[in-house]
């Protein structure tokens, strides 16, 4: 069985055949980059890398970061999560950048249903 990355928005969905993708977004109050890198395992999505340029508003760096290219990056030690729930308000600064070795999606840059990111076994 493999494993695969399960893209639901707006009605559509997608079924994306990667185990690692990053997740990247502009902060709607402080208008800063924020970036994610996510593993596909068969118990859920693992949140490996976290990487911010800057700070303030509930977005400060993590703990043991280091300042690395202008980029705040450090390994947050959360637990796995069986889905990711994405807002998608359309009224926010950016849409939601999903990409995976075979390009990038552009999910909730207008009002809809949330975005739904969980792992899909084919």
């Amino acid at each position: 069985m493999s494993l695969a990355l399960c893209v639901a928005a707006g009605g559509k969905a997608v079924a994306i055949a990667t185990t690692l993708f990053t997740l990247s977004w502009t902060h709607s109050v402080e208008k800063t980059e924020w970036a994610e890198a996510w593993r596909v395992t068969p118990q859920g999505l693992e949140l490996t890398e976290a990487r911010v340029k800057g700070s303030g508003a509930g977005m400060d760096p993590g703990e043991g970061a280091r300042l690395e290219d202008g980029w705040w990056v450090w390994s947050p030690d959360t637990p796995l999560v069986p889905e990711l729930v994405l807002a998608s308000s359309g009224a926010t600064v950016s849409a939601w950048k999903l990409c995976h070795a075979g390009g990038c999606l552009e999910l909730g840059a207008k009002a809809d249903e949330p975005v739904r990111v969980s792992v899909c076994q084919r």
